[in-house]
């Protein structure tokens, strides 16, 4: 399945249906007046979070979606059948723009949420309405109106709790490998990972927590070097950074400020997210050369260093727990009113 995880597309309410001009011809009604029903409402087209979506996919082969019009309205005062309204599926963690304007309409992040995009045209009145003292039988009515269009901007930000980063190449891919039953590619060369690749790992209890492995990033990945915004925005929703620095790098300690770096200049919250730092790779080098660049980054990052081991196993147990600590203690509240509105579930 390919990762798709930005779209746009157009979408088109139906139009209004029009009023009708139309008056009661009955036998023993004297004078029936005017008759003639309001066009009925156009359908309005929404977006609908669901589970069982993983990707964007569904976008790259269709690219209009559109509801239906409005029916015209009857005789004997009879209103026109509303357009049915068009729902469209899409992943948990979907952010909507205005592509022409760049506005924010919506995140939809709950299963079952939805978001008005193209708001249906209304029913044009029919000539009963315009019935006066003075024009006891009109011969006037309105078309409906037509219904919004607008082309939309989908941006998928994938929702994991736990976000594993790092350099090309330090092992984020064998680690999501070890914790859980997905299976990323794995290979001796940087840039293995093209797409973010998602895993539950469970405690002893059972109970499970998604991991996201970010593909690796690089110098300058927040003015869009390398894989760049294509990826970083999927550790915006994670509660916790599971940082990985290659032991067997040239410079950790300067792999380390890298990605700190990159952090901080793409997001302000992102580089205060809490991270846990773990070494890598500690197996393919002798415990004094590990025990020396542990300490060179506790000192650098100002935190304690995991020594582990994706490929062996090692220091995995110590790792989770700490994962878990993190992971038990209850989320910090929305700091903003913009929080709020995010998870409001129609824009009008």
């Amino acid at each position: 399945m390919q990762f798709i995880d930005q779209a746009e597309v157009d979408v088109i309410a139906g139009n209004g249906g029009d009023g009708l001009v139309a008056f009661r011809r009955e036998k023993y009604v004297p004078a029936g007046g005017p008759a003639g029903g309001n066009g009925g409402p156009g359908g309005s087209v929404y977006l609908v979070a669901v589970n069982h979506l993983q990707t964007l996919l569904d976008f790259k082969y269709a690219h209009s979606f559109k509801a239906e019009n409005g029916e015209r309205g009857g005789p004997k005062n009879k209103t026109g059948a509303a357009g049915r309204d068009r729902q469209i599926e899409v992943p948990c963690g979907t952010v909507v723009y205005d592509a022409a304007t760049g506005e924010l309409l919506g995140d939809l992040v709950q299963p079952g949420q939805s978001l008005c995009v193209a708001q249906g045209g209304k029913g044009g009145l029919g000539n009963r309405h315009f019935l006066s003292n003075r024009n006891r039988a009109p011969e006037r009515a309105l078309p409906g109106l037509p219904g919004e269009e607008r082309r939309i901007r989908l941006e998928l930000k994938l929702i994991a709790e736990v976000g594993i980063i790092g350099l090309p190449n330090a092992g984020k891919s064998t680690l999501i490998a070890a914790l859980s039953s997905a299976r990323p590619k794995i290979a001796d060369y940087p840039f293995t990972t093209l797409v973010p690749n998602l895993g539950v790992v469970r405690k002893a209890t059972g109970d499970g927590t998604v991991f996201a492995d970010i593909p690796g990033l690089i110098a300058g990945a927040h003015t869009g070097l390398g894989l760049g915004h294509e990826f970083l925005r999927h550790v915006e929703r994670t509660r916790l950074l599971l940082h990985l620095v290659d032991a067997t790098a040239e410079d950790p300690v300067q792999n380390y400020l890298t990605i700190q770096t990159e952090l901080s200049a793409y997001s302000e919250t992102l580089g205060d997210r809490p991270q846990i730092l773990a070494l890598n790779k500690v197996e393919a080098l002798s415990p004094e050369v590990v025990k020396a660049i542990a300490a060179d980054l506790e000192a650098t990052a100002q935190t304690s260093v995991f020594c582990i081991s994706a490929v062996a196993g090692t220091g995995l147990d110590a790792l989770m727990q700490a994962v878990w600590q993190v992971l038990d203690q209850p989320p910090p509240e929305p700091a903003t009113p913009e929080s709020s509105f995010l998870s409001t579930t129609e824009f009008v």
